[in-house]
């Protein structure tokens, strides 16, 4: 845990700011003590939902590393992960995840993103967005013939 990595962190969500390419969140990722990819909020200056400062990090943070996990690397991020963010950066499998500002400061500052916290445990026909499920039964073959796939790459 080192303070340098999250005011990094901090610092690009300040710039981010005032640069107005979308929120004031940042986020670094760190392999052996180094910095090896920085990420910002681009929602707003690049019209996707989901450029959030994690996304855009972990994104360069593969790349860079040329994987698809970031198994041995920390997340420092300047505001606790959104319930997207969270689920990116478990698939990520990262060692560790730091955050400064909390959900509850987030929803302070009018990003609030409780609301989905509170959609999650719903059955899906019950949240804002209604959610139906059809034609299970052809898209379980698709998973079967997975299943019976021999070189897949597990993840």
């Amino acid at each position: 845990m080192d303070p340098a990595f999250m005011r990094e962190a901090i610092r690009l969500s300040r710039e981010n700011v005032r640069d107005g390419k979308g929120g004031p969140f940042g986020c670094v990722v760190v392999k052996e003590g180094a910095v090896i990819a920085r990420g910002t909020n681009l929602v707003t200056s690049t019209n996707d939902p989901t450029a959030h400062a994690e996304v855009t990090a972990v994104r360069e943070a593969c790349r860079t590393l040329g994987t698809f996990q970031l198994t041995g690397c920390d997340v420092y991020t300047s505001c606790e992960p959104c319930p997207m963010c969270l689920g990116a950066l478990y698939w990520a499998r990262p060692d560790r995840i730091f955050f400064a500002n909390g959900r509850q400061d987030a929803a302070a500052a009018g990003f609030d993103d409780l609301f989905i916290y509170e959609e999650l445990p719903k059955e899906p026909a019950a949240r804002r967005i209604p959610t139906v499920q059809m034609l299970r039964e052809e898209a379980l073959e698709v998973f079967r013939e997975w299943d019976r796939k021999q070189d897949k790459v597990r993840y």
